[in-house]
């Protein structure tokens, strides 16, 4: 990254800047969100992708340790009535289903070439646009389609972690709403650590320098998700969604003509 302009640096951190936001005042959609714009900048997933999961890594902790630490504590002494925030059986359930396609995305990521990947990421992130334009996003209540979403959204992670829309889909219909956020952010954590395992494996750059600028990019973006999380989740307007989905249409098609001319 050391290649690129000062004034690609500060696109990037406002694009971290609202990933952060994205990330805290959803509770999804953090890469989804921002991987496109970054691709934009330097057509290489490989190099945003180690600092994308960092970030989860890092917001993932800060939102559920806590009130899992308040929890634990109340346990501890005997409190009647504490229920955990986290569907640890449903997370068990879900996490051997996408393991092995997880474990396939990332070697698909590791063996395949950037523009390939690129323009894989982008189709993806135009089917889930689409859905957002068309306020009809991917909605499960079926045995069979729950274990194909969670598949795909298994290995749509381990490529480009931009799963969340799928995975997301199928968690709304069976964790309760009260556990739902908890329970997402530890799935994202495991795996994230997953791809980051295989990162180091493979001897990829992790970008660390960068981090120290970057996370506190994405910090002041989480900081005002969460003061408008609220908001957000009260209001939840259908336009919104459509805006969204409309720049990242245009995005992706932007970035695959970019792309074909690569």
């Amino acid at each position: 990254m050391n290649e690129l302009l000062w004034s690609q640096y500060a696109l990037i951190g406002l694009i971290f800047i609202w990933s952060g936001f994205v990330r805290a005042g959803l509770g999804f959609g953090g890469a989804v969100l921002s991987l496109p714009f970054l691709l934009l900048i330097n057509n290489d997933p490989l190099l945003f992708l180690p600092l994308i999961g960092m970030h989860l890594l890092v917001f993932s902790l800060i939102i559920t340790g806590p009130e899992q630490l308040k929890n634990w504590q109340a346990r501890r002494r005997n409190q009647p009535g504490v229920e955990s925030s986290i569907d640890w059986a449903y997370l068990k359930y879900s996490l051997g289903v996408m393991i092995v396609p997880k474990l396939v995305g990332v070697l698909g990521l590791l063996t395949l070439p950037a523009e390939l990947m690129s323009g894989i990421i982008f189709c993806i992130v135009m089917v889930y646009a689409t859905s957002y334009i068309l306020n009809k996003p991917f909605r499960s209540n079926n045995k069979w389609l729950d274990t194909l979403f969670l598949m795909l959204g298994g290995y749509v992670s381990g490529t480009s972690l931009i799963g969340a829309p799928l995975i997301v889909a199928v968690y709304a219909s069976h964790v309760a709403k009260h556990q739902l956020r908890d329970t997402l952010f530890v799935l994202w954590f495991i795996l994230v650590v997953i791809k980051m395992a295989s990162f180091i494996i493979a001897g990829v750059d992790l970008q660390l320098i960068h981090h120290l600028w970057l996370l506190p990019c994405a910090a002041i973006g989480h900081l005002i998700g969460m003061r408008f999380h609220a908001r957000i989740v009260a209001a939840e307007s259908p336009l919104f969604y459509r805006v969204i989905g409309s720049v990242l249409v245009l995005t992706s098609i932007i970035g695959l003509i970019q792309n074909s001319f690569a």
